[in-house]
């Protein structure tokens, strides 16, 4: 037996062994099933009742149910007890049960059971089990707390077992209910999932039953038997005006319906299906509104659609979905209404709104031509949820539909667009290759953008030589993905003008961070994904995966909270999209920040995670980034020789890198583990291999990356030269963990040849460094290097403002660039008041007490 999502609620439950614990929550959330598990579990004896409604005025019925399977050892009870306890089962003497005496009996009896063994008390749906059975059990659960008795207890309301502490069982969250629909035999998929998963809201059996039903395209799924026995009871009984507004709240909760149609709505709210508040009618589970939709004839669901549009007449987007739900044939009227509403949806950033509503339009829309049109357009919306099968089933019905060359290339650019958050690499670049070739200019050179992407992530050498062949060196941020260490000069000196032409346009402008990113202009990348995304938040919600590349910007800036919070939201909704590329690089992202903090069981699981998501040579960009990370774990737990063998996966055979971009990044840590476990002749080729390689296109970074890896693997007299190279340059300073580890390793080298006083400033800059990151290992390493300097009572622990939150510090960053707290609220969407909270929070743990002291405790905020 599995449980998705209720693994905290499985631990909280099995580890009970005495005490009572009430396990709560509405019909079908597993209240039945976590119990079924702890019994199973359970070492000892188990005693079980299940309230039903039908014996809910049957006195004693319950109490029955738990001790019938122990009534023999009745008879160890004292006289009064053994015959209060029989004649409330109908046993004996025909006289009124004493309650006192029945309760007595039942901890007596149970208490001597739990002396032999541990005993466990299953009550499920304590809603239903009878007054005198749930006094009785009342009265065992308050006095076992010295006894090896525990007392399960499953309700839908806390208030059947009040006074115990209660574990409530709230809907899954939108992963976890994902999971429980892809274990289905029927799994849905695209827009028949996002009903299941609406209309379920998180409920498992719903989810479970709905799937089953293996609906299609109905806006109303259809219950099943069991679902409405439990949803929808007593349903009909209602008078006919109820029903009928209750359809009318079921089809829309305006908050107009709670005033005007109240006296018809009190027999329904009084049945425990809605609750009206201020006008607003709220249904007791979203279930309950499926079941009173369900149950009415489909003439009449149109009629009450109809009934709503004419009350909504000042709501144009309201209106216009009942004018479309009561549409039974094409009418372009209501599709021009719907496709009003998805420009609107899309202002709000509503990505996966817009498309529904032009989805629908192209349904209603008379013309082929139309239709055509506004599929293509909800596959552009489509494709910024991050939802390949949506966009690969509107694409398709463009095919079927359309011969228009353009509408046709649109839509396959945008499936090939969202291909490549899969890791259907090869589909994705045929398409984009394609389409490529047989568009008009301009989207073609989208198409051969997107086609660069692809480049990036698989790192295949011909698919890399046959877009730069097609594009030409026109494209600068093509050139740029797909070579960045040629023709770098010229590229960073267009930059500048190409933000400049951006005109603030986000998508353009995340564009050009990854750009600035993959030539090294970390700095410049990071400005310019901090606008990018701060334009995109102001405008609704950021797109999946938009975050992604921005993650690994900050994650090179030092801005390692900032990093995982991005990387996280970018792919908030991956896992029910299909989405196995973003996840495996989030799983990376993550993988590396944890090895550098020091985490390196977090970092080795995570990087397994993401190396099993993806095939090697197919996407070697996170093989790569994976493999560093496994090998960064390795060298904090001083394990070199699997840092090493780590290292060198970044490197073919020959000293080639595996990744034309990734594998650089790894070639300084190559180098020290090469020197750890004796293997400097082979790391040495390879450094010099890529130096011959990347000779005249050399950032700053690369060269002082290839610097730190000369001056580890030289000998006495060449390693000072190449350590001074290595700190030469002031653009270093965009990547501080990096240069912090020259700082240190050049440290090291001065204190064994007795320069003292020239190591101590170097470790004092680094250990600034190390401190103001976060980086554990790396703080340890450097204070016993300021001991062995003679530097003692070094500050050892990392800077304050790595203990607080990741948005903790994203707060404190904008605070101390002045930004007051109704600005910082706007950019994260939160309230100024949550804001001023974060802040009042985070001042003592920063060891300060005034807003004025952030810029100066904030060191190299950008």
């Amino acid at each position: 037996m599995s449980v998705v999502g209720r693994e905290n609620e499985i631990a909280q439950a099995l580890g009970l062994t005495s005490g009572t614990l009430v396990v709560t929550g509405e019909p079908g959330a597993g209240k039945s099933t976590l119990l079924e598990l702890a019994a199973r579990a359970r070492d000892g004896r188990v005693l079980r009742v299940s309230g039903s409604e039908s014996e809910t005025n049957l006195p004693f019925a319950a109490l029955h149910q738990l001790v019938r399977p122990v009534l023999a050892e009745a008879g160890k009870l004292p006289p009064r007890q053994r015959s209060a306890l029989l004649s409330a089962f109908g046993f004996g003497e025909r006289e009124a049960p004493d309650r006192l005496l029945i309760n007595l009996a039942v901890l007596s009896l149970l208490s001597g059971l739990a002396e032999r063994e541990p005993l466990l008390v299953v009550v499920d749906d304590a809603q239903w089990v009878d007054d005198g059975s749930l006094d009785a059990l009342s009265f065992l659960a308050r006095r076992i707390e010295d006894e090896p008795v525990a007392v399960l207890v499953g309700t839908r309301d806390a208030e059947a077992f009040p006074g115990f502490p209660a574990l409530e069982l709230r809907p899954l969250e939108r992963a976890a209910a994902n999971q429980l629909l892809d274990a289905q035999p029927l799994a849905p998929s695209g827009r028949a999932r996002e009903r299941v998963l609406e209309q379920a809201a998180g409920n498992p059996l719903a989810l479970v039953e709905l799937a089953r039903t293996g609906a299609g395209d109905q806006d109303v799924l259809p219950l099943t038997d069991r679902l409405e026995r439990i949803f929808a009871a007593h349903l009909d009984e209602l008078p006919e005006p109820t029903r009928d507004a209750l359809l009318l709240a079921a089809v829309d909760t305006a908050d107009l319906l709670g005033a005007r149609y109240a006296a018809d709505l009190a027999p329904a709210e009084l049945a425990g299906l809605v609750k009206t508040t201020d006008g607003h009618v709220r249904f007791r589970h979203p279930l309950v509104r499926s079941a009173v939709q369900h149950a009415a004839p489909m003439e009449h669901r149109i009629r009450a659609h109809r009934r709503l549009a004419e009350l909504l007449s000042d709501e144009p987007d309201r209106r216009a979905w009942h004018l479309a739900a009561a549409s039974t044939e094409a009418d372009e009227e209501v599709a021009a209404a719907l496709e009003s509403t998805a420009r609107r949806a899309r202002q709000r950033g509503g990505y996966a709104a817009a498309a529904t509503a032009l989805e629908r339009a192209a349904e209603l829309s008379p013309e082929s031509a139309d239709r055509a049109r506004r599929l293509v357009r909800a596959a552009d919306m489509a494709a910024l949820t991050g939802n390949p099968r949506w966009v690969e089933q509107l694409a398709a019905r463009v095919a079927a539909l359309t011969d228009d060359p353009d509408l046709r290339a649109r839509a396959a650019l945008r499936l090939g667009q969202v291909l490549t958050m899969t890791v259907r690499f090869p589909s994705a670049y045929e398409l984009l290759m394609r389409t490529a070739e047989d568009s008009a200019p301009a989207l073609a050179r989208q198409a051969l953008r997107s086609a660069a992407s692809i480049v990036f992530y698989a790192g295949t050498e011909e698919w890399r030589q046959q877009v730069r062949e097609h594009a030409g060196t026109e494209d600068p941020l093509i050139t740029a993905v797909t070579g960045p260490h040629e023709h770098r000069a010229d590229l960073v000196a267009a930059l500048p003008s190409l933000v400049s032409a951006a005109d603030g346009n986000p998508r353009v402008l995340n564009a050009l961070g990854a750009m600035a990113w993959m030539l090294d202009e970390t700095a410049l990348a990071v400005r310019i994904y901090d606008d990018a995304l701060h334009r995109w938040r102001a405008a609704g919600e950021l797109p999946d995966g938009l975050g992604c590349s921005a993650s690994w910007a900050y994650l090179d800036n030092g801005r390692w909270a900032q990093a995982r919070q991005t990387a996280t939201g970018a792919v908030s909704t991956a896992n029910e999209n299909d989405v196995p590329h973003l996840i495996a690089g989030t799983y990376t992202l993550e993988a590396v920040a944890s090895a550098l903090h020091g985490d390196t069981a977090e970092a080795r699981a995570l990087a397994m995670k993401a190396l099993s998501i993806v095939e090697p040579q197919a996407n070697r960009a996170v093989t790569v980034r994976a493999r560093w990370a496994l090998g960064m774990a390795a060298v904090v737990d001083g394990d070199y020789e699997t840092a090493y063998e780590q290292f060198r996966q970044l490197f073919t055979a020959e000293g080639d890198p595996v990744h034309y971009h990734c594998s650089s990044v790894g070639i300084a840590e190559l180098a020290a583990a090469s020197v750890r476990v004796g293997r400097q002749r082979d790391a040495a080729e390879i450094v010099e291999r890529a130096a011959k390689r990347l000779a005249g296109g050399l950032s700053p970074r690369t060269a002082a990356l290839l610097n730190r890896a000369r001056a580890l693997l030289a000998g006495p007299e060449e390693a000072e030269e190449h350590f001074e190279a290595a700190l030469s340059d002031p653009a270093g300073e965009q990547w501080p963990f990096e240069r912090a580890q020259v700082l240190l390793d050049y440290a090291e080298w001065l204190r064994r040849r007795r320069r003292i006083a020239e190591a101590r400033p170097k470790l004092t800059a680094a250990m600034e460094i190390f401190q103001r990151l976060g980086a554990l290992p790396w703080i340890e390493r450097t204070r016993g290097e300021l001991r062995a300097a003679g530097v003692e009572g070094a500050r050892a622990e990392p800077d304050a403002l790595t203990e607080l939150s990741p948005q903790q510090q994203l707060i404190v960053r904008l605070a101390a660039r002045g930004l007051t707290n109704k600005e910082i609220g706007e950019r994260l969407f939160l309230s100024p008041r949550t804001v001023g909270s974060h802040l009042y929070r985070s001042f003592p743990k920063l060891g300060i007490t005034a807003r004025s002291q952030l810029r100066d405790l904030v060191e190299g905020v950008r």
